[in-house]
Formats: structure tokens, C-alpha cells, sequence
């Protein structure tokens, strides 16, 4: 069975991730997508995190119309900070019978040196979505990596928190189901 693997905080999960996320597995071919919800990215500040299980409700309201996408916690049994490798020698400990495809944008895979031992997360396929028109793929010469022309989306969980401190509407940027648990946990 062929997985995608689309970590992220979704901090929190919006539109933009599932529209990339479907975007993603049509043209990939995958039988199914896992939302891995990252408790702490070492990349990113964890100060600003909502909290890890009611970002991963938010995740499970925003796919449950999908028999294609499912949520996975693996990463909060995991020691912090989440790194992807890890969670790919868990899964992989866990279940023999999937192959699994690593889901990211242009701008992770352009910091991916950055990575805890990025040289084997080569080794895996990697689907990259751009996120903007001038990406230059770092690794030119890996054949693991796919770039798809996906849609461009300018959405950004920050910019979705901002907005409803200022009370500013955020309908269609999350699903109706988000908006009122974010309005009472924000």
C-alpha cells in the first residue's frame, strides 16, 4: 500500500493542507494519506503551539469525510523534539506491509539539510509541492524526489491565529467544524 506521509503542527490544520493533501494523492497515486501531528518540530517555536490533542481533534474533524485520510499520533509517544526519522523507524517497526511516501513543501525541502540525518531521508520518496513559482530543487541529482506543479496556496496557520486574535473572520481558510474550537481555545 502506498502512504503519504504529511507531518506537520498544524497549528493549525486549514484548507491549504487539505487541498494540497488530496492534490498530493491523485497525482501521486497513493492509496492513503496519515496526518502525522508533530507535538514539537525542533524547526519552529514551540511556544506558539496549540495544544497537541486538540490540534489532532482539529485534524480528525477536518478529514473525517475522507476514507482516504487518516490521523496518526505516533510522534506524541516519541521522545521530543519530533523527528521525522524516528517516526519513519517507528512506523516502519510498526508495519511492514506500507511503503511510505514523505509529503513536503518546497520550503521544507530546501532547509532539509538541516534535518536530523537528512542523507537517509533521501533514501525514501519524497513528494514535494511547490510553494512558490522560483523553487529550485537543492538535491537536483536524488531520484526520490517528485516536484508537482500543485496549486499555490498563500495560507499560513500564523497569519489564521493572527486573524482571529484581531476577531477577523477565517471562514473557508479552516473547515466550519475548526472555527468554533479554535475560537474557544484562542
Amino acid at each position: 500500500m502506498k502512504t503519504g506521509l504529511f507531518f506537520g503542527s498544524f497549528n493549525p490544520i486549514h484548507t491549504g493542507h487539505l487541498i494540497i493533501a488530496q492534490y498530493i494523492m491523485n497525482e501521486a497515486k497513493l492509496d492513503k494519506i496519515k496526518f502525522i501531528v508533530s507535538p514539537h518540530n525542533p524547526l519552529k517555536n514551540h511556544t506558539e503551539l496549540i495544544d497537541q490533542n486538540l490540534r489532532l481533534k482539529m485534524v480528525e474533524l477536518s478529514i473525517n469525510d475522507n476514507p482516504n485520510f487518516e490521523t496518526d499520533a505516533i510522534e506524541f509517544s516519541l521522545p521530543l523534539p519530533s523527528y521525522t526519522i524516528k517516526t519513519l523507524e517507528a512506523l516502519e517497526q510498526n508495519n511492514h506491509s506500507e511503503k511510505y511516501f514523505i509529503i513536503m513543501g518546497s520550503d521544507s525541502l530546501e532547509g532539509l539539510h538541516l534535518w536530523k540525518n537528512y542523507e537517509t531521508l533521501l533514501n525514501y520518496p519524497i513528494l514535494v509541492y511547490k510553494r512558490n513559482s522560483n523553487f529550485k530543487n537543492p538535491f537536483p541529482e536524488n531520484k526520490n524526489i517528485q516536484i508537482f506543479d500543485s496549486p499555490i496556496l498563500n495560507i499560513s496557520a500564523t497569519n489564521i491565529r493572527e486573524m482571529l486574535a484581531h476577531n477577523q473572520s477565517v471562514k473557508y481558510l479552516v473547515r466550519d467544524e475548526i472555527i468554533s474550537v479554535l475560537k474557544k481555545e484562542l
